[in-house]
């Protein structure tokens, strides 16, 4: 073989190999930077759920307790809705049916007057822990007693 020839075997050859070093250091160098981009995503991932988590777990904590620390159950929201209804005028007479489910508050019965029923709904929705008020009260005559 000639050296000329030789020498046009041995560049390319020089060459081919270079170029497969040179991909293989890149995919080495960009191997670890794709993991370490991987494990931020991964860490923001967590932590925003970390966050999530603790905000939901606080929001219910917060609906769970009245100002006093009582539990807010069903049961206590029905309690207070008809306690704050005794001090009201305008509901006196009254006949009101109190049921709670998930806090929504629904009113049943009767009323002496559209003020009444206003009054009612208005009562209820300031109560603590309710989320709404769903009134089905009618209006009708004073109830004697």
């Amino acid at each position: 073989m000639k050296p000329a020839t030789a020498a046009w075997i041995a560049v390319p050859a020089i060459v081919l190999s270079t170029l497969v070093v040179a991909s293989a250091a890149a995919r080495a160098t960009a191997l670890p930077q794709t993991v370490t981009e991987k494990a931020v995503d991964g860490a923001e991932k967590t932590k925003d759920a970390v966050v999530k988590g603790a905000t939901v777990t606080a929001d219910k904590t917060k609906e769970g307790l009245s100002k006093t620390g009582e539990v807010m159950t069903d049961e206590w929201i029905t309690g207070r809705v008809h306690a704050r209804f005794v001090d009201e005028d305008l509901l006196k007479g009254s006949n009101i049916s109190v049921d709670t489910r998930k806090h929504v508050v629904t009113l049943k019965g009767t009323v002496t007057g559209q003020a009444g029923r206003s009054q009612a709904t208005k009562v209820a929705k300031g109560t603590e822990g309710v989320h709404s008020v769903v009134n089905h009260l009618t209006i009708g005559p004073k109830i004697k007693g």
